[in-house]
């Protein structure tokens, strides 16, 4: 279903039954039930205060949430109290009516959360993701051999789901996903096409570029203007799991570095042909994976020269800043320190090749003044950079065509000058 959970009718009809459910469950009832409404507010109202402030902290909820999120947390929680202070005086229905009141208000808040952050734009968006559905245009491995080496180009690129050995890192990520565009279908050799890993937020997976991100549909695109030609697309997991934020950093939450670094470009060369020329390697992500972008870039400019910078963070970052050294690095701080950009920057000298883009929000002011300290301290190091400020908010519906007008520039660098050879890095 096509249905928005963002904006128009659903999210308000939710709403509107949610409340009538409540007052049923809720009723008048005897005097009694009339003196003990009144606790049954104030109860749900502290637990609402507690789970607002720090209790959201706890499970990593670092942004402040609307206050819609919080009513209706409350109010699902008033829901549970009337159902167990006025069971005995209820009637079948009403206890009925408690449970599926405490059903709909948390649906409620969490579609609120929805809202706030735009994971899920739509009721199929969210089913798809929750069974596993195969993401569109996406086939086997045997279908990717099956369409090689045709004489007729398809009109569109290929997404197969990749098992890619965590040979150097260890690192337990979940599968992955590479896009193929429809030029690495065309005759009997494979181009050594270049490559741009996605990586997302903190808190999701790697379908999240392809489902929100509309990074698919952009190269296909582009390739549709470009007689096929577009650059392979790799749908990294930076994370393993939904609650692992790392940072993209090597610690104590598993060598996520490491796996995108070494693990996936070895990997890409080797099945899809890909090129092995960093100047032809990028780095693309919103969120933690902004952060991720530069970091790598500037850590790594023998693997990747080119970084696309979404609305990420000044440093590798999760709470706060004792909460960061400790759970990305195990408390060392030599380790924290060879993970900031600024500093990496300043340490490295001047860097060759290495160019990239800064986009955030106008909403986003911390973000906006990180992004142009970064691209102070990379024109000091030798690196071109821009900061580009669109309207939006910290959400995939600002990113997705935040990447979408980027890359045609990413594809531009990433284009090797017809006279310069190849300077592949060592195997």
């Amino acid at each position: 279903m096509g249905v928005s959970l963002l904006q128009g009718w659903f999210p308000v009809v939710l709403q509107v039954v949610a409340g009538i459910v409540v007052m049923a469950a809720v009723g008048w009832r005897d005097s009694r039930w009339r003196r003990v409404v009144p606790l049954v507010g104030v109860g749900a109202a502290l637990v609402t205060l507690v789970a607002a402030y720090p209790g959201a902290k706890l499970v990593g909820l670092t942004d402040p949430l609307p206050f819609v999120v919080w009513l209706w947390f409350g109010v699902a929680v008033g829901a549970l109290i009337v159902l167990g202070a006025g069971w005995r005086s209820a009637r079948w229905w009403r206890r009925g009516a408690a449970v599926v009141a405490a059903v709909l208000a948390g649906v409620v808040c969490a579609n609120g959360i929805n809202q706030f952050v735009g994971y899920y734009p739509t009721i199929d968006s969210a089913v798809n993701d929750w069974t596993n559905t195969p993401l569109p245009g996406q086939v086997s491995m045997s279908g990717i051999a099956r369409d090689a080496g045709t004489t007729k180009m398809p009109a569109a690129g290929r997404l197969v789901a990749v098992d890619i050995p965590a040979t150097y890192s260890h690192f337990k990520h979940r599968q992955e996903l590479v896009y193929l565009p429809p030029i690495s279908f065309r005759g009997a050799h494979r181009p050594a096409l270049p490559v741009v890993e996605l990586i997302g937020g903190e808190r999701g997976g790697p379908g999240d570029w392809v489902r929100l991100g509309n990074a698919v549909q952009v190269s296909d695109a582009y390739a549709h203007r470009h007689h096929g030609y577009a650059p392979i697309l790799v749908f990294a997991d930076a994370t393993e799991r939904f609650d692992n934020d790392t940072e993209c950093v090597n610690g104590p939450r598993g060598n996520s570095a490491d796996h995108l670094d070494q693990d996936i470009p070895r990997y890409v060369e080797k099945t899809f042909g890909a090129s092995r020329d960093p100047r032809q390697w990028a780095v693309a992500g919103f969120s933690m994976g902004g952060t991720c972008a530069i970091d790598l870039v500037v850590e790594h400019p023998d693997v990747f020269d080119h970084f696309v910078d979404i609305s990420g963070d000044l440093v590798p970052y999760t709470s706060t800043p004792a909460a960061s050294l400790h759970d990305l690095y195990g408390g060392n701080v030599a380790l924290e320190k060879a993970n900031e950009p600024l500093l990496v920057m300043r340490a490295h000298g001047k860097y060759t090749n290495v160019d990239g883009l800064f986009l955030t929000s106008t909403q986003e002011l911390r973000h906006q003044h990180e992004a142009e300290e970064l691209s102070r301290a990379a024109a000091k190091a030798g690196i071109w950079s821009r900061v580009e400020i669109s309207p939006g908010t910290h959400v995939w519906q600002f990113a997705a065509p935040a990447f979408a007008s980027a890359y045609p520039w990413l594809v531009n660098q990433l284009a090797l000058p017809q006279h310069e050879g190849s300077h592949p890095r060592p195997a």
